[in-house]
C-alpha cells in the first residue's frame, strides 16, 4: 500500500481531522458530549503498546466517547484509529448478557447458578474418570493480570493440573524461551521513550505502523529527526518505503542473514570487545561458528545482495546506540526460538544492550500478552517465570496456596488440541480467545474442539469458537471491570471500571471464583481485584513492590519493581544479567517446513492490518473501521497476478494442503514475486484455513509465517464465498474435515 498523507497524519497525529472523525461519529450517535459528562482514565484494550485513553460517560453511566490521555508517557495525547474506536468494541448490540447452554445444536439462556452447577458437575466427573491431565484452561492476553492470575491458580490449585496456556504460544513463546536462554529474561529490554534516544533503529520481522501504530509513528518521527532506519522484512511495509536500507529477505532466512552479519562484524573487528569480555560468554565458539558464513555464501538462501548485508552489519555495529524491534516475522517459525537467540547474539556482540537507546525489543501483539506470561499462564511456569518442575518453586506455591500441586509441566494449547482429537483431553475452559480464527489449520482446531466432552467459553460476543461451546458465559469488557494490564515495555498500568457490566456479565476472575466455590474450593477467595493483585505480587518477584496506588500515581510501573528498585526499571541488564553473564549461543539456519512445489507453487505469509485487531471480534464492531477494509484480502505481486489472470480486487481461490478459501486479490508491489500475504482478522476468509501446524521443537510455536499455496482466479464477476458458505457445499466437504 502507498503511504498516504491521511495515514501519516493519523499516526504522527498531525491532526487534520482524520482521527477526530472516529470520535465525532461515535459521539454524534450517542447524543454528543456535554460538560456534565465524566472522563475516566483507563488503558486501550488493543495492541501491546498500552496507550492511555479516557472514556466519557454521561450522568446515566452510558459510555458516549473516547479521548486520549494528554500526559500519558507512551501515547502522549495520541491514539490510533483502533483506539479512537474503542467504544464500538464493547457497545455492540450482539453482546452476550446471560449464560447460554447448548441443547440439540441450539443455545438457550440459563441462570448463572444452573451454568455453574452443570459445569462443576461435568468437570468433577471427567477428572474422577480420566484424571486431572484430561482438563485444562486457555486464558486470555486480552484479560487483566488479575484474571490471568486467577485462571492459572484455578487450573493448578482447583483442577490440579498445569494444563494452562494462552495465545503467546502462537505469537511470542519463542521470545520468552530465546531471550531467557541468552539474557536470563524473556521481555523487552528497553522502553518506548528510547526510540527518541537512539541513533539507529532496526525493525526486523515487524510492521509497527500497522500493528503498533503509536510506536510506529514514534519510529517514523525519530527517523524524520535523523535516526537511521533499517528494515528487514519479506514485504515492503510502510517503514521500508521510508528506510534507506530495506533487506527484503526470503521467508525463514533470518538466521542465515544474522549469522552473515555476525561474520562481518567479527571479521572487521566492529564488535565491542570490552562488553564481551566483561559481560558475555561463548564468543570464541560463536566466532568459529560464523567464520565461513559470509554474506556471499547466504545470498541464495536469503535472496539478498552481499553488499546490503555488509552495509546493515556496518551500520548497526558502528552506531553509538542501536535498537532492535522485532515481531512475529521472527517468532512464528519452526526456528522461532533460535531466531530470537540470533538477534540476541547480534545485540550482545555490539554491546547494544543495557543502555538507553539500545536493546532487543519484542513488540507484543495483544494488550496484555506480556502480563499473561508474567502471571504464569504457561504450562511450565508459575507467576514470575518460576519453573513448575523446580522443587523450591513447587514448595513455595504449594505452601502459599495450602494445597499439593502437580509437579510436571502441562500441555500447551496445541497439545490440548492434539489430546482432544485423540480423546485423552476431554474438557477445556477458555476465555477471551478465538482459536478457530487465530490458530493454525482451522479445520484441525474445529475438529478437536468438537471432540471435547466439555467446552466452556466466556466471551463478549458469540465468536466462532463460542459457537462450538457447550456453555457460553457472558464476560465483562475492559471498561466494565478493574485491574491491570502489562504492556510490551513491561509497564504495569491501571485499568479502571467505567461502566457497569452489561446484563449478567462478570469479570473473568469473578466467574472463575464462583466456579471454584461450586466445586468445593475456596482457593479463589478474594473480595475485589486489588486483593487478587496483592496476592499475586507477594508471590511474583518482578512485581514485588507494586500496588494500585503507586501504579496510578506514576502512570504505571515497569518491572522488575522490587524493594531494591521501588520505582521500577526502565532498562534491563544495565549492570548484570539474571544469569550472570549473557550467553552467546551459536545457531544454524534451517529451511521452512513447507517449500513451494508444482502443486502449491506460491508461498503464503500472514500479516495484520492497521484497522483491525486479532480475530476481529472487537474492531469489526466499528462501522468506521469495517468500512476501510473488505472482509478478507490476498496481497499478490503484479507479475504473479498477470500470470494467473487475476485482476485487482477480483475473486480468487486459495488452497493449501490443509484448507481452501475464497477472497479478493489486492495487486501490489509490496509483496515480491512468488509470495502472497493474507491477514487473519476475517472469519469469512481466515488465513488459518491454510496455515501449517509444523512446530518449533522448543516452544511448540507453529510455523504460521510460511506455507505453500495454490492461487487461482474465479470467474469474472463471481463473489467470493465465505467459509461458512463453502462448508455447506458438497463439492468442498472433503476440504473441511
Amino acid at each position: 500500500m502507498p503511504i498516504s498523507r491521511r495515514f501519516l497524519d493519523s499516526i504522527l497525529n498531525v491532526n487534520l481531522g482524520f482521527t477526530g472523525e472516529f470520535q465525532s461519529n461515535f459521539n454524534q450517535s450517542n447524543g454528543g458530549l456535554d460538560v456534565a459528562n465524566k472522563l475516566i482514565n483507563t488503558i486501550c484494550p488493543f495492541c501491546g503498546v498500552g496507550c492511555g485513553i479516557a472514556l466519557s460517560v454521561d450522568e446515566k453511566g452510558k459510555l458516549i466517547g473516547v479521548e486520549p490521555q494528554p500526559s500519558h508517557p507512551i501515547s502522549q495525547g495520541k491514539l490510533c484509529d483502533k483506539g479512537w474506536s474503542t467504544a464500538y468494541a464493547i457497545t455492540d448490540k450482539n453482546r452476550l448478557t446471560q449464560p447460554l447452554k447448548r441443547i440439540n445444536h441450539q443455545f438457550f439462556p440459563i441462570s448463572w447458578q444452573e451454568a455453574l452447577v452443570s459445569i462443576a458437575e461435568e468437570l468433577t466427573q471427567i477428572i474422577e474418570y480420566s484424571g486431572t491431565n484430561s482438563v485444562g484452561v486457555i486464558s486470555s492476553a486480552r484479560a487483566t493480570n488479575e484474571d490471568n492470575y486467577a485462571a492459572q491458580k484455578f487450573a493448578r490449585a482447583v483442577l490440579k493440573t498445569n494444563n494452562i496456556d494462552h495465545c503467546a504460544r502462537i505469537c511470542h513463546s519463542p521470545t520468552v524461551a530465546g531471550l531467557k536462554q541468552s539474557l536470563g529474561s524473556g521481555a523487552m529490554t528497553n522502553s518506548a521513550k528510547d526510540i527518541f534516544d537512539t541513533d539507529l533503529i532496526m525493525v526486523f520481522g515487524a510492521d509497527p505502523t500497522e500493528n503498533h501504530s503509536i510506536l510506529g509513528g514514534h519510529i517514523m518521527q525519530a527517523h524524520l529527526n535523523g535516526c537511521k532506519l533499517i528494515v528487514i522484512d519479506p514485504r515492503k511495509i510502510r517503514l521500508a518505503k521510508l528506510a534507506p536500507l530495506h533487506l527484503q529477505l526470503k521467508l525463514g532466512s533470518n538466521i542465515a542473514l544474522i549469522n552473515a552479519m555476525l561474520h562481518v562484524i567479527i571479521k572487521e573487528k566492529w564488535y565491542d570487545k570490552d562488553f564481551i569480555d566483561q559481560r558475555c560468554e561463548g564468543f570464541e565458539h560463536l566466532a568459529k561458528h560464523v567464520e565461513n558464513i559470509t554474506p556471499i555464501s547466504v545470498e541464495a538462501i536469503t535472496g539478498l545482495k552481499a553488499a546490503d548485508i555488509y552495509q546493515a552489519a556496518k551500520q548497526y555495529s558502528q552506531a553509538k546506540r542501536a535498537m532492535i524491534f522485532y515481531g512475529m516475522g521472527i517468532t512464528q517459525y519452526m526456528s522461532g526460538t533460535n531466531n530470537v537467540i540470533s538477534l540476541a547474539n547480534l545485540a550482545l556482540i555490539c554491546g547494544h544492550i543495557g543502555k538507553p537507546g539500545t536493546g532487543v525489543n519484542p513488540l507484543r501483539g495483544q494488550n496484555n500478552v506480556q502480563g499473561a506470561c508474567d502471571m504464569g499462564c504457561l504450562p511450565n511456569v508459575y507467576p514470575g517465570y518460576q519453573n513448575v518442575d523446580d522443587e523450591k518453586a513447587h514448595e513455595k506455591f504449594s505452601n502459599a496456596w495450602h494445597t499439593e500441586l502437580a509437579k510436571a509441566p502441562g500441555l500447551t494449547s496445541l497439545g490440548m488440541t492434539k489430546g482432544a482429537l485423540s480423546g485423552e483431553f476431554r474438557a477445556l475452559i477458555l476465555f477471551g480467545e478465538d482459536p478457530v480464527v487465530t490458530d493454525p489449520d482451522q479445520n484441525h482446531v474445529k475438529s478437536s474442539l468438537k471432540n471435547l466432552d466439555l467446552l466452556v467459553v466466556a466471551e463478549l460476543t458469540l465468536t466462532e469458537t463460542a459457537k462450538l461451546a457447550d456453555f457460553v458465559l457472558p464476560a465483562a469488557s475492559f471498561a466494565e471491570k478493574e485491574g491491570t494490564f502489562t504492556n510490551c515495555e513491561r509497564r504495569v498500568q491501571k485499568l479502571n471500571q467505567v461502566i457497569a457490566p452489561v446484563g449478567q456479565a462478570k469479570g473473568d476472575w469473578q466467574w472463575l471464583q464462583a466456579l471454584a466455590k461450586q466445586m468445593g474450593s475456596e482457593q479463589l477467595n478474594w473480595s475485589n481485584s486489588q486483593e487478587v493483585f496483592n496476592e499475586m505480587t507477594a508471590l511474583t518477584p518482578p512485581y514485588q513492590a507494586m500496588n494500585y496506588q503507586k501504579i496510578e500515581d506514576d502512570y504505571g510501573l515497569q518491572w522488575p519493581c522490587t524493594n531494591d528498585s521501588p520505582k521500577g526499571t526502565a532498562i534491563l541488564h544495565s549492570t548484570i544479567f539474571p544469569i550472570g553473564k549473557a550467553r552467546l549461543i551459536a545457531v544454524n539456519h534451517s529451511d521452512i517446513d513447507e517449500m513451494p512445489d508444482k502443486n502449491f507453487p506460491l508461498q503464503l505469509t500472514t500479516n495484520r492490518l492497521h484497522f483491525h485487531y486479532g480475530c476481529g471480534s472487537m474492531t469489526r464492531n466499528s462501522p468506521l473501521l469495517e468500512r476501510e477494509i473488505p472482509a478478507g484480502i490476498l496481497f499478490i505481486n503484479p507479475i504473479d497476478a498477470n500470470n494467473l489472470h487475476i485482476s485487482h480486487q477480483g475473486a480468487v481461490s486459495v488452497k493449501s494442503r490443509r484448507g481452501y478459501l475464497e477472497t479478493r486479490a489486492m495487486i501490489t508491489n509490496d509483496v515480491p514475486v512468488g509470495l502472497v500475504s493474507m491477514p487473519y482478522h476475517f472469519k469469512e476468509a481466515p488465513s488459518n484455513q491454510l496455515t501449517n501446524t509444523a512446530q518449533d521443537p522448543i516452544t511448540k510455536m507453529p510455523e504460521l509465517k510460511a506455507c505453500a499455496v495454490m492461487v487461482a482466479a474465479l470467474a469474472q464477476g463471481q463473489i467470493p464465498k465465505t467459509i461458512e458458505q463453502l462448508q455447506q457445499e458438497p463439492k468442498h466437504e472433503n476440504l473441511f474435515t
